[in-house]
């Protein structure tokens, strides 16, 4: 899928690039790669894993959200179940960390960073409409990633753990 985000960098938005683009199931906040049993949390999201038949979200047009500009993904009932059960899992890690589950799919083409404050919305809102192209699409979902993430107060970056396939998929 093709994300917009060419004059999304402004002063209080920073444009996530298609390298940027993904749709998070869950934040561990507090929890590093080395506080996880990464060969347990490894079996155990692979085991849970090939229990998840793949399946397509569809996002629609990008619309200012509390933090982002942000493409809403649906249908949410099978990315809700992946949330529970991923976050489920991670709490059998038995490290300490706070979840911050995402609550719906969604994809962040931009994110606020300081100066967010003067964005005037309606203004924002006009120049979203007036895009005149097709800004949704279809993302099959066949796959976790797993990855240590960190964010710099403009943009998320991470670093790949390991790719879980989902049940019938071979990477």
């Amino acid at each position: 899928m093709r994300a917009y985000n060419s004059g999304f960098d402004r002063p209080g938005l920073t444009g996530v690039g298609a390298e940027g683009m993904h749709c998070t199931l869950l934040h561990t906040i507090g929890l590093a790669l080395a506080d996880v049993d990464l060969g347990a949390l490894l079996k155990d999201a692979a085991e849970y894993a090939q229990t998840v038949q793949p399946f397509t979200l569809t996002f629609d047009r990008p619309t200012i959200g509390n933090v982002a500009v942000e493409m809403s993904g649906w249908p949410g009932g099978p990315f809700t179940q992946l949330v529970d059960d991923i976050t489920r899992i991670m709490d059998r890690t038995g490290a300490s960390f706070r979840p911050a589950p995402s609550r719906y799919p969604h994809m962040s083409v931009a994110y606020t960073s300081e100066g967010a404050e003067s964005i005037e919305a309606v203004s924002l809102k006009a120049e979203l409409a007036a895009i005149n192209r097709t800004l949704s699409g279809t993302v099959h979902v066949d796959r976790l990633h797993l990855v240590e993430q960190w964010h710099d107060g403009a943009k998320i970056m991470w670093h790949p753990v390991a790719a879980v396939p989902l049940a019938g998929v071979t990477l």
